[in-house]
């Protein structure tokens, strides 16, 4: 989260204070890179987190082994792994398209569908596709999480003791909101009809998803 936030608050406030809207082709690309990187990071981890607490509930003897330190780690590295090669594809096939429909982005940071706005006719295609592959694989995550919720509230619900259902769901409603406040602006902000498109109401869902 400061990852992701440091990459386009810092800028977007030093723009304001200078006033300009400036950045330059190589900052737009590191941008860019950084923040795919922090989001598809953050997404893997809480599709990790969203397993490590159906252990915790649903296998609680099993906890200490499936979770391990070694587990845990090798969890977070491929959880990182995955996020680094999502931006390098990405950022990758995004900068090596042709940009020829000027150079001003409807956005405080650069966003890859913005940029796509710029490209060329079809020379934007192979980047949609990978945002296809990329959504796929998102959605498959989405499901797991689901799928592990729906197993613990069915274990938390079952249990006799109040006290550990209240434990239980304390642990569980903060990750829940979070993964909740993040998938649902995403999708909002780019599954959304084209008909209620606009740039203010793009400029709020991109806070409320890469800031709050």
């Amino acid at each position: 989260d400061l990852g992701s936030i440091s990459t386009t608050v810092p800028k977007s406030m030093a723009n304001s204070l200078w006033d300009t809207r400036a950045i330059s082709y190589s900052g737009c690309a590191a941008q860019t890179f950084v923040f795919v990187f922090m989001l598809g990071g953050e997404y893997s981890l809480l599709t990790v987190m969203a397993y490590d607490r159906y252990v915790a509930i649903c296998k609680p003897l099993h906890y200490g082994t499936v979770m391990g330190s070694r587990a845990c780690v090798k969890m977070a590295a491929a959880a990182w792994a995955s996020g680094f090669l999502c931006s390098v594809l990405h950022t990758g096939n995004t900068f090596s398209i042709a940009l020829c429909q000027g150079n001003v982005l409807d956005q405080f940071f650069c966003e890859i569908p913005q940029l796509l706005k710029l490209s060329c006719s079809d020379s934007y295609l192979s980047e949609v596709g990978l945002l296809a592959v990329t959504a796929c694989l998102g959605f498959g995550c989405f499901v797991f999480i689901v799928l592990s919720y729906v197993q613990i509230f069915t274990v938390v619900l079952r249990m006799p003791s109040e006290q550990g259902r209240h434990k239980a769901f304390s642990m569980c409603l903060p990750h829940l909101a979070v993964v909740s406040l993040f998938i649902s602006t995403d999708i909002f902000a780019y599954l959304k009809p084209p008909s209620i498109s606009s740039p203010a109401l793009n400029l709020v869902v991109a806070v409320l998803y890469s800031v709050v």
